[in-house]
């Protein structure tokens, strides 16, 4: 990985630290966790989609699934928050692997409707299962406890979150750069050619699937002990749309793409607000005038950009 690669990191870390001493009040420092919880979430689908080239028209239904273990297995069950984290991760990255195989058998729509339809379960089977989880009111998660501190305040959430956002943008840049990642590159470009020359397709499609589940499950986790209370609604298909539409923005393959395109989309509803009933046509304007204007993404355009000034 060349050093360049880690300037954006660097940049990343300096700003995570500074930003809460800049920010003028609670609200600011609330969306700025709320963006870098997005930022790990549309990473890990960036991984999937960008690198890979494999589509997830579903994938906040891991994020539901990470959520709802943080909610259920400590209210119903007695288990610690953080193993109920842990056990949410092996419950999304279990499934992940499950469906993985025949699903990744299928390609363009195809894949898109299986990937939806998986998330369409998941979202009806929290719906439904209001014993446990509350029914579509949806349900309180306990306050998340480690060494006998509690984290309860956003200042303490914003700093969690922070350092998972800096380790998974360092585990990114060095797992796209090694052997791993490389062939996740190669079989976007032709999952063919990749068999040709001793790529498991199968393999490496799963493994990928897999993580990204995980990413989303524990950042769910993350996102229900932050705002104190879960429902359905976090893993509907217009949260799955979202999500694909920051890595789309940001910029397909790339790590700082995925950054930016979940600030960018994090932050543009609240800028939109003082349209008044209009923001969903402001906000859908925007996205078209990126993808004619921008195809690529905004920081892969904005980079060829730039090298071609050089």
């Amino acid at each position: 990985m060349k050093k360049s690669a880690y300037y954006g990191l660097y940049l990343t870390m300096a700003i995570l630290v500074v930003l809460p001493f800049i920010v003028p009040n609670d609200f600011y420092l609330d969306l700025a966790t709320r963006m870098a919880i997005n930022a790990v979430i549309v990473l890990g689908l960036n991984l999937l989609i960008g690198f890979a080239g494999q589509i997830s028209m579903g994938h906040a239904g891991f994020i539901g699934i990470g959520a709802y273990a943080s909610a259920i297995l400590p209210t119903h069950f007695g288990l610690h928050p953080v193993l109920a984290m842990a056990a949410g991760a092996a419950i999304a990255g279990a499934l992940a692997a499950l469906v993985a195989r025949p699903i990744f058998k299928l390609k363009g729509h195809y894949l898109a409707m299986a990937t939806l339809g998986l998330g369409i379960i998941i979202n009806i089977t929290l719906r439904n299962e209001a014993a446990y989880t509350g029914g579509p009111d949806g349900m309180p998660v306990p306050t998340m406890g480690l060494f006998g501190f509690d984290l309860s305040t956003d200042k303490h959430w914003y700093w969690v979150v922070a350092l998972l956002l800096s380790v998974s943008v360092w585990a990114s840049l060095n797992m796209i750069d090694s052997p791993f990642g490389r062939a996740l590159r190669a079989l976007h470009g032709s999952e063919v050619a990749s068999q040709v020359v001793g790529v498991d397709v199968v393999r490496y499609k799963v493994a990928i699937f897999v993580l990204s589940a995980v990413f989303a499950s524990i950042m769910g986790s993350v996102t229900g002990h932050y705002v104190g209370f879960v429902t359905p609604n976090l893993a509907d298909f217009f949260h799955s749309i979202e999500l694909v539409t920051m890595v789309v923005v940001g910029g397909m393959a790339s790590v700082y793409g995925s950054l930016v395109g979940a600030v960018l989309l994090t932050a543009l509803p609240q800028a939109l607000t003082a349209f008044e009933g209009w923001e969903t046509v402001a906000f859908g304007a925007i996205l078209m005038a990126c993808m004619i204007f921008m195809p690529k993404g905004l920081v892969p355009t904005l980079a060829a950009k730039f090298a071609r000034g050089k």
